[in-house]
């Protein structure tokens, strides 16, 4: 049963040897040639399935993958509320603030790191949905993930966000540092903008 659907994939709810199983399938697209689109679902599958063992075993808390297909990914169902549909309350924000930093110490960045991917459960936050995280180095890139946080919640949420990053994060200063620098720089576009 469908259950989900985004720009990437479609989430399923299925069930496997009896227990109910999250399946991401990533379909064909049609406007894309055929064995350029098998191509980039096969590597992106691959991909994010890599990502997210990789910051499992760096301590970061996610779903864990029962299996990989050629375009299809299995994970554990998570029994939760997504962060976006529930109160956040500082112990969230602080929760996804340490998972973040682990993830940016391990060198790896999620590209929408948001309440929309972030999961409540009874065990603590999981996060979600690594379909555009990347392997990298770059501190830009590890910037972009706190500015999309700090775009979706508010200012005093944030903040219990930032200071446990900036608690577990190895390179926490450099980081911040681009944000302050990317904040800075889409106040100039945007006043550029209006004239």
């Amino acid at each position: 049963m469908m259950i989900g659907e985004g720009a990437e994939a479609r989430i399923y709810l299925e069930r496997m040897f009896g227990t109910e199983v999250i399946v991401k399938l990533r379909g064909r697209k049609a406007y894309r040639i055929r064995e350029m689109d098998e191509t980039m679902r096969r590597r992106r599958t691959r991909k994010e399935a890599g990502i997210m063992l990789a910051a499992a075993k760096a301590g970061v808390p996610v779903p864990e993958i029962i299996a990989v297909g050629t375009f299809s990914m299995y994970m554990e169902k998570l029994d939760g509320t997504l962060l976006k549909d529930t109160r956040i309350t500082a112990r969230h924000m602080a929760s996804a603030g340490s998972a973040l930093a682990l993830l940016h110490s391990s060198n790896m960045v999620h590209g929408d790191y948001t309440p929309a991917n972030i999961m409540s459960t009874k065990q603590g936050i999981r996060i979600i949905d690594f379909g555009l995280a990347d392997t990298t180095m770059d501190v830009e890139q590890k910037a972009v993930d706190l500015l999309l946080m700090k775009r979706a919640v508010s200012r005093t949420t944030y903040a219990s966000f930032e200071s446990a990053y900036a608690k577990n994060s190895r390179n926490a200063g450099d980081v911040l540092r681009q944000l302050a620098e990317l904040e800075r720089r889409g106040r100039y576009q945007t006043r550029t903008m209006m004239g």
